[in-house]
């Protein structure tokens, strides 16, 4: 079970990761994101996982480019006040 926990959680984590690079992509064309589209995402996407399918392993030995976890879209109006919170958690993602 713990493997399973953990195979979860790293699929999680790449598809946030491709969610986040395609929202800075939208925004670079001029898209305007708008959050309440993003609340809708969900990032336990399976549908591209091949759980017996043929990885190629030469790709091990490549460093992943550095993580920018900022992306540029206002969170406030999900929060309802209209106002940003920046004393909670620090700044939002």
């Amino acid at each position: 079970m713990k493997f399973n926990a953990l195979l979860t959680n790293a699929v999680i984590f790449h598809n946030a990761l491709d969610i986040a690079e395609i929202v800075r992509q939208l925004q670079e064309e001029g898209h305007v994101v708008d959050p309440e589209d993003l609340a809708h995402i969900s990032p336990y996407l399976t549908e591209h996982i091949r759980r017996f399918g043929e990885y190629s392993t030469h790709e091990l030995g490549l460093e992943p480019e550095a993580y920018d976890p900022h992306l540029d879209v206002d969170f406030s109006p999900l929060r309802g006040d209209g106002q940003p919170e920046t004393d909670r958690y620090g700044q939002a993602a």
